[in-house]
């Protein structure tokens, strides 16, 4: 295996948490909050977070922009949430005319809420499959669920 594929291996297992019905396309929203406020309850219906950790996710996007680039955010709690944390898990939602983060458009919106460090491999993964261009633009234009499940899942390895 080489060092590339060993990466890719490594950082998809940070995203073991995710199911496929944790991702949703072809969604709209008008605003960054009402974005960052969906994936949240999407975390709460998982049973992932409490209620209460949509707002501390709220009140980091008001500190600093959760958007990454590439048409990625990726909203989650300020430290002091990790107390309404009940499980690691991930939501993925694909927005496919875009939400607005500043000056840039999110087409891909993942809640993240991570016991512990449990968020390090995640981000990791993420930032992995983000260096494939191709792969990410894909991505968000992709209407079906579960290539959107696949390619993050594999790194965007042997799809």
């Amino acid at each position: 295996m080489s060092t590339e594929q060993s990466q890719n291996n490594n950082a998809a297992e940070g995203l073991n948490v995710l199911l496929q019905e944790d991702v949703r396309t072809g969604l709209t929203a008008a605003d960054k909050y009402t974005a960052i406020r969906m994936a949240g309850e999407q975390l709460v219906a998982r049973g992932c977070v409490e209620e209460a950790y949509i707002d501390a996710m709220l009140a980091r996007e008001d500190v600093v922009t959760t958007y990454i680039g590439e048409g990625v955010a990726i909203p989650h709690g300020v430290g002091a949430a990790k107390k309404f944390i009940k499980k690691t898990g991930l939501s993925v939602l694909q927005f496919p005319d875009g939400v607005p983060f500043g000056d840039e458009k999110a087409y891909l919106v993942i809640g993240i809420a991570g016991q512990e460090d449990a968020h390090l491999p995640i981000l990791q993964a993420l930032a992995n499959v983000m260096l494939d261009e191709v792969l990410i633009d894909q991505i968000k234009r992709s209407t079906d669920p579960a290539f959107i499940y696949r390619s993050l899942m594999s790194g965007g390895e042997d799809l």
